[in-house]
């Protein structure tokens, strides 16, 4: 069998892209924090100015995207834990803020903007005598068609989207000859934490449970590949892209959310549908499709009329296996840990399940806004059940799929 660690490699070969054009500063070993007493987001005029000190100077890079207008900085080495960028807003042109870790040795700062404005100027200035850094950005306002025609991230910004060239062709349908390759996806991840409850990050609790599925899933003689092994941030495009780079027989999307309004407890499992069962559905899969968009990716220009159309022939197929899989998990799932949230099995247009060759689902373990579904996440009892629930289900899938195979092939 090939060792899942030199799958796990082809996830280092998608995301280790070139590194970006930056506007260079002094290097150091260490990382820069950012101070906020003496940082901040304020009206400048009829704009507005971004000022963010640094305990020194880093590469940098600054630049506009649509839909929703917003600013995007990415810094090599800043750490911004402990730094609420939110509480760093003084003015009302700026409707959101979000910052974090975006790739290993990479971080974020986004600023969602309530109207059009353009980048007037930025600068990173050093202090000789403390060695501190200061980057001051001014943004001016400009109308919407200016904006659109400005709003576009550097080529080499797209560390995660890989040319399709570089991307391999699916393999074949599994046929139970061979170990199933199964593609793991641990939502969120650096400067997207996911849902936050009662001192817990839905970005941690996935990662962590999904190393633990892992190790389950090689024990059972599967070959395990996931989309990132550390906290940082994956574009949903890019997810995709790591399984069909890795040729995944099947993917599967972890997750833990939160409820703002309303009680709700226990796992759910989800499909692609252009019409998702419920309005609560319909409402989940927009808020991860906005958290990608608030990390700083850009979703536009991606229609293409042909490609849809190949696409949706290669659902056909596809999608009855990627029911058959979500059932196989809501009955491990209820087996192993019962509890599962009154409707488990539902379906919406969650981007991050679009692949048109791989069976995908998204697994919602749990909601971290109810305080049963937080005890059972961090618990190791309910987590290892939890586990072996899943991975009996993909071994009843992957007999269920191959002899499915066989009978297509007469």
């Amino acid at each position: 069998m090939r060792h899942p660690l030199s799958v796990l490699r082809l996830v280092a070969l998608v995301l280790g892209l070139a590194a970006p054009a930056l506007v260079l500063a002094q290097e150091r070993t260490a990382l820069a924090r950012p101070d906020a007493a003496n940082s901040r987001v304020a009206d400048a005029g009829a704009g507005v100015a971004l000022v963010l000190d640094l305990s020194q100077p880093v590469p940098y890079r600054v630049y506009m995207l649509d839909n929703p207008p917003r600013l995007v900085a990415d810094f090599r080495e800043v750490d911004w834990r402990g730094t609420d960028p939110a509480k760093l807003v003084a003015t009302g042109r700026v409707v959101a803020a979000r910052a974090g870790a975006l790739q290993p040795g990479w971080s974020r700062l986004v600023l969602e903007l309530g109207g059009p404005f353009v980048i007037e100027t930025a600068q990173m200035a050093r202090d000789r005598a403390s060695g501190r850094a200061l980057l001051s950005v001014r943004l001016t306002p400009t109308d919407p068609a200016s904006f659109a025609a400005a709003a576009r991230p550097p080529a080499a910004a797209l560390w995660g989207l890989p040319p399709p060239e570089e991307l391999a062709p699916p393999q074949r349908r599994q046929d139970g000859t061979r170990p199933l390759r199964v593609v793991l996806d641990p939502g969120h991840g650096g400067i997207d934490p996911g849902a936050e409850r009662g001192g817990l990050r839905e970005s941690d609790l996935m990662l962590s449970f999904a190393r633990e599925l892992a190790e389950a899933l090689i024990r059972a003689g599967h070959e395990p590949v996931l989309t990132r092994d550390g906290d940082h941030f994956v574009p949903l495009e890019t997810r995709i892209d790591i399984a069909r780079a890795a040729r995944g027989d099947l993917f599967i999307s972890l997750h833990a959310d939160a409820l703002a309004d309303g009680q709700a407890s226990g796992g759910t499992v989800y499909t692609l549908s252009d019409t998702a069962s419920d309005k609560a559905s319909a409402l989940l899969a927009e808020r991860h499709d906005r958290d990608a968009l608030l990390a700083g990716v850009d979703l536009t220009d991606k229609d293409d009329e042909i490609a849809t159309l190949l696409m949706d022939i290669a659902r056909t197929e596809t999608a009855p296996r990627a029911d058959r899989l979500a059932d196989a998990i809501v009955a491990g799932l209820q087996a192993h840990v019962g509890g599962l949230h009154k409707r488990p099995r539902l379906s919406a247009g969650f981007s991050v399940l679009k692949s048109p060759d791989i069976p995908s689902v998204l697994v919602e373990l749990g909601f971290l806004s109810s305080e049963r579904d937080r005890r059972n996440l961090v618990s190791p009892e309910w987590r290892a059940r939890a586990i072996a629930g899943i991975v009996a289900a993909i071994g009843e899938w992957a007999a269920e799929d191959a002899a499915q195979a066989a009978l297509l092939r007469r």
